[in-house]
């Protein structure tokens, strides 16, 4: 959506920002009464969010996994849920900590039904229990049992991407980008629909052609859109 994000409140004229704040709300004195100050509109779907797991991690050698997945599960929905990559009409990247945040919900998701975890299924739980300091494990650390769900939360994250590089073409027309983007949905659609069931290298290298896409229309930068279309040749 489109926003004024300056904000002034009109019962005790207090100024912030919407964009910070992601509330209508008067931050001094609750009002819902205050006016948007900016002569223009921003596009903007970003929200103000945190993730922090570090009390997840500090119980890892006293609670069980099943419990610490539950935890997990609640933040990275949390976290994830109405995320947004436009902040203020500039677009932002698809960036690690968004990444392992998804990957993580769907993993602890799963492990917080399971009556019991294998070791490779733990350990690599507790990789992702970084996710707040923006750490992804490497694709070839992906237990074989969770491959279908890291490849899905991928799948899913760049679903979510692709939701706001379309709302930012529709105020920055580029041919160019849309015939690119018409490929990266025909490979995520394809993903989601083995329900992440593929190798892990392929889930990244979808992630790496929509995060060039995403430099491209950030930075103009032409070699990026170029490194995307390699990037999904390679899946074809």
């Amino acid at each position: 959506m489109k926003v004024r994000g300056q904000r002034e409140c009109k019962e005790c004229g207090t100024r912030w920002s919407y964009y910070e704040t992601g509330e209508v709300a008067c931050p001094n004195c609750g009002s819902l009464h205050s006016v948007g100050v900016d002569e223009d509109r921003s596009l903007h779907t970003a929200a103000p969010k945190t993730l922090d797991l570090t009390p997840i991690r500090n119980d890892i050698d006293d609670a069980p996994v099943r419990r610490l997945a539950e935890r997990a599960t609640e933040r990275t929905k949390a976290y994830t849920a109405g995320y947004g990559f436009i902040d203020a009409g500039t677009l932002q990247p698809l960036d690690d900590t968004y990444l392992a945040a998804m990957e993580l919900r769907h993993v602890a998701g799963e492990l917080a039904r399971k009556t019991s975890a294998t070791d490779d299924e733990e350990w690599y739980f507790t990789k992702l229990l970084k996710a707040d300091e923006g750490e992804r494990p490497d694709p070839e650390e992906v237990p074989d049992s969770l491959r279908a769900l890291s490849g899905l939360a991928y799948a899913n994250a760049v679903e979510e991407y692709r939701s706001d590089l379309r709302t930012y073409l529709d105020e920055h027309p580029d041919p160019a980008v849309r015939r690119v983007m018409e490929r990266l949905a025909d490979h995520t659609k394809r993903v989601r629909a083995l329900d992440g069931d593929v190798p892990p290298r392929e889930a990244e290298t979808l992630v790496a052609s929509t995060r060039d896409i995403g430099r491209y229309l950030a930075e103009d930068d032409e070699n990026a859109l170029a490194q995307a279309e390699s990037r999904l040749d390679s899946l074809a």
